[in-house]
């Protein structure tokens, strides 16, 4: 492995995220490049901690952009703090000078309606405005077309404009992280401004591996037989909802809190809330759960 991808890739352990040679090679390129990195996955595989462990790692903040079905720009880029406005309006009244100074006053007080002090950032100005910053833009695959061509100019040019106040530009490009569980395919156009990596669910050892960094209390015999379990369940067990590794997390967690040094058929039993949330899933497992403890 280069040396500096070596590097980034010790950084981020050193933040409990654990990643492969070829995951650590396309992060440290997206770095080097300026470029958007576009993250797709199973839920759960880990691209938002990804994200998260780069602000880390870099000392930089986390500004994260939540996609929805229905999101516009305007809950992406600002928003005018009208309560403020009102109440400085009110003021300005109250002043003699405003009341009295004809047009030339109105037009100044309508000038101060749309100063900097009324602007409420969302989390796309907020990250040129914080530069050097990282923006989480998560579950972007929830969005719909017309906000997938807003986000394709914004990452173009990191600058935006304010019509009232003219045009933002990042001093520094933020380190933009883009994730998506691909409940549909995004456009062509907005891949190519991006570096792509598929995160799949880790084998078996880097799962143990993770499952030791992030929950350190769980010991390497329960940490292995839980992983071992869910490594059987999400290519045997034709489940709805194949648990993630947050799941595998919690899962191991809720067993050290009861106590479990050695998993048995009962207590997973008792404690697959934590890591199937289907009943027909739950049903499945429980019926599975002799064989896979007995491999």
């Amino acid at each position: 492995m280069d040396t500096r991808v070596a590097d980034l890739a010790r950084r981020l352990e050193e933040t409990g995220y654990l990643c492969d040679e070829e995951l650590a090679t396309v992060l440290f390129l997206s770095l080097e490049m300026s470029r958007p990195l576009l993250l797709e996955g199973e839920p759960g595989t880990g691209k938002t901690a990804l994200a998260e462990a780069i602000a880390e790692s870099l000392d930089r903040p986390l500004i994260r952009l939540q996609c929805y079905e229905g999101i516009d720009a305007t809950q992406a880029l600002y928003d005018w703090d009208f309560p403020r406005q009102i109440l400085h309006l009110r003021a300005l009244e109250a002043l003699s000078d405003a009341t009295k100074g004809g047009v030339e006053g109105v037009e100044e007080a309508e000038k101060s309606l749309y100063d900097e002090r009324f602007l409420l950032a969302r989390p796309v100005l907020a990250a040129l405005q914080q530069s050097p910053a990282v923006l989480l833009i998560d579950e972007v695959d929830r969005a719909d077309d017309e906000f997938e061509a807003f986000l394709l100019e914004v990452l173009s040019t990191f600058q935006v404009t304010i019509p009232e106040l003219g045009t933002v530009q990042a001093a520094t490009p933020p380190t933009v992280v883009l994730t998506s569980n691909r409940t549909r395919e995004l456009h062509d156009a907005l891949k190519r401004r991006c570096l792509y990596h598929w995160i799949d669910h880790p084998g078996l050892e880097r799962e143990v591996a993770i499952v030791r960094s992030r929950a350190p209390e769980v010991s390497a015999t329960l940490a292995r037989q839980v992983v071992d379990v869910v490594q059987q369940l999400r290519s045997d067990a034709d489940l709805l909802k194949p648990p993630g590794v947050a799941e595998t997390l919690d899962w191991a967690r809720a067993l050290h809190h009861l106590g479990t040094a050695d998993l048995d058929v009962e207590t997973a039993a008792r404690t697959l809330g934590a890591l199937v949330k289907y009943r027909d899933d739950a049903e499945r497992v429980r019926a599975a759960l002799d064989r896979m403890l007995a491999r």
